[in-house]
């Protein structure tokens, strides 16, 4: 398992058992969204407490399916800026009910399930070990389901929580694209001049660096960076023939 992946799932779990010991200790870190000023950390400690066995277990759950896979393809820091930046949104869109506790590690888990199914949606998850259902489908229900129950009301479930981790962490991924080399490389490929250089750029953006070998991965991202800095006029031949090839698979 993914090193921080693995962090988090071992943090929830500890915090877990500390409070299951110590029950006086969740209403010091569940968050109350009206007195988040007088108690700013609980936006963040909030992510960690559970209210019984089955809330952590089917969070911790997700994790463990979605995390590891994303956190290669992201990198730890920026994992668990995804993972911290969707726990946070989702506590911030909680203000929307702002006398009602909220806990549980939903936000972020659902931050990372959006990140999964942005860069695999065609994978297949088993709901109850049975039906199976694509990921990108998977997160459109969850998502229907959300603002259904947002509008309705009338049970436990922290709604606004988990559609604040989705919308936070979509705008996360696309900051992430934004600064990447790849997001640089698009961006050069819409500013290239008209003719053969414009097709090619078009090309060598479809490759999809995730399908590639951690080897033939860095240097694609390393001859994106240098489009991105330098411009196409500064790629060898050997740089061309390496896109052209991966291109071709696509």
């Amino acid at each position: 398992m993914a090193p921080w992946t693995r962090r988090l799932i071992a943090a929830n779990a500890a915090v877990f058992v500390l409070t299951s010991l110590s029950p006086e200790l969740k209403p010091a870190l569940a968050l109350l969204p009206a007195e988040l000023a007088m108690r700013p950390w609980t936006i963040v400690t909030y992510l960690f407490i559970h209210e019984n066995l089955g809330h952590i277990f089917f969070n911790m759950l997700a994790l463990f399916f979605c995390g590891p896979r994303l956190e290669d393809r992201l990198g730890g820091p920026a994992f668990l800026g995804l993972y911290f930046v969707s726990g946070i949104s989702g506590g911030l869109l909680s203000f929307v009910t702002p006398e009602i506790p909220i806990i549980g590690a939903s936000g972020a888990v659902f931050g990372v399930m959006l990140g999964y199914a942005r860069y695999w949606p065609r994978d297949k998850f088993y709901i109850w070990g049975v039906l199976p259902l694509e990921a990108r489908w998977l997160v459109l229900i969850l998502t229907g389901i959300e603002l259904v129950g947002s509008r309705v009301g009338g049970d436990s479930i922290a709604h606004f929580a988990h559609l604040g981790g989705f919308a936070g962490g979509l705008l996360y991924l696309l900051w992430l694209d934004h600064r990447r080399p790849a997001g640089k490389f698009q961006r050069a490929a819409r500013a290239a001049a008209p003719g053969p250089d414009r097709d090619a750029l078009a090309r060598w953006g479809a490759i999809r660096a995730e399908s590639l070998h951690e080897v033939n991965r860095s240097e694609l991202e390393r001859i994106r960076r240098k489009i991105a800095e330098l411009g196409v006029a500064s790629l060898t031949p050997g740089d061309r023939e390496f896109l052209e090839r991966f291109s071709a698979r696509g």
